[in-house]
């Protein structure tokens, strides 16, 4: 009987506090052990989707393409200077029946510009897949830094059209039909129409430049270089807080706007500088080079480790690293530059 008594008060004690601590300290390393896996198997689950929805855009492309006789969607289009002119549709309006978005489509008015206030409704769609879940604050509306709808809150995106190789030696982009560095002043004829991508800008510049772009959208035919090696749709997102308050800012209404036609808020180019593949506007303008602001404007970039998804001419997408050799990258953003194809 006292055998039994001392076992009973024996286990009436329950944990002492060094046990306590010992199990506490035991779930914390397991907890420390598994955060890291269970937020890699989030972000793997995002980038999934991101990869996911870069094909459909890629696929919706290619529709458009064959029920336009091997025509491609106009990058963007604007009838007169880039930094004054209102704009008219962009690749992205046009694909929307492509993308299950006749309704939004619909909704659009072609005889308005893209800034009129008959358009906002579509610009302030809020729109899933041209959304990559890995990208921040997408469920806000937000001004972009510049060009005539710079007052207009947009909806945010995280996918941009390539308009081709930029930089030197050539001066200017490929997303506006004239401009104050266009790639043709007047006076010289430098041939750089072999850098020219899949979405350029189309329409006819009125200032000192020749125009560049062209009348027309690119075709099918143009792209010598072969749609397996031709950039068409890349992730383009900037980190929306960086330093200083400014430098946030910059980053929030630099950002990719869907649905904005003008420039380069749904088109980027390829820039062969490292500094375009940080996702940081505010950060690649502080590091600098050849390109200026222009080239941080045009950049790609995307918050996945290691690197970024696009989608190529023939609707295939990789994953290319972001410490890619950008001569090489340059070379995927032309449609007839005659580069070697890509190695994967």
């Amino acid at each position: 009987m006292k055998s039994r008594s001392w076992r009973l008060s024996r286990s009436a004690y329950g944990f002492t506090l060094v046990e306590l601590l010992v199990v506490i300290a035991i779930i914390g390393v397991l907890v420390a052990l598994l955060l890291p896996a269970a937020q890699a198997a989030r972000e793997a689950a995002r980038r999934a989707q991101c990869q996911s929805n870069i094909k459909q855009i890629g696929l919706a492309v290619v529709g458009y393409t064959e029920a336009h006789a091997g025509e491609l969607p106009p990058g963007g289009i604007t009838n007169g200077d880039c930094c004054g002119t209102k704009s008219k549709e962009s690749w992205s309006i046009v694909i929307l029946p492509h993308l299950e978005q006749q309704n939004l489509y619909d909704q659009y008015d072609f005889e308005a510009f893209n800034e009129d206030e008959v358009n906002w409704p579509v610009l302030q769609t809020i729109l899933p897949v041209y959304l990559c879940p890995s990208d921040e604050d997408t469920d806000t509306l937000e001004r972009p830094q510049s060009g005539p709808g710079n007052n207009i809150p947009m909806a945010r995106g995280s996918y941009r059209a390539n308009s081709g190789r930029c930089g030197n030696p050539a001066k200017g982009n490929w997303d506006s039909a004239s401009g104050s560095d266009g790639f043709f002043p007047k006076g010289r004829n430098p041939d750089f129409s072999h850098w020219k991508g899949p979405f350029r800008g189309i329409g006819k510049g009125k200032g000192r430049k020749i125009y560049l772009t062209g009348s027309a959208p690119s075709e099918l035919q143009h792209i010598t270089d072969g749609l397996s090696n031709t950039i068409f749709i890349g992730e383009g997102t900037s980190k929306s807080s960086t330093g200083s308050a400014s430098a946030a800012e910059a980053n929030r209404r630099r950002r990719t706007f869907w649905a904005y036609s003008y420039t380069s808020y749904n088109r980027s180019c390829v820039f062969p500088e490292t500094r375009t593949m940080l996702f940081d506007y505010a950060r690649c303008v502080d590091v600098g080079g050849p390109g200026g602001k222009s080239a941080c404007k045009r950049a790609w970039g995307a918050l996945h480790p290691g690197g970024l998804h696009f989608a190529f001419g023939d609707g295939s997408v990789h994953f290319l690293s972001a410490d890619i050799d950008m001569e090489l990258f340059a070379g995927m953003a032309s449609i007839a530059g005659g580069e070697l194809p890509r190695p994967l």
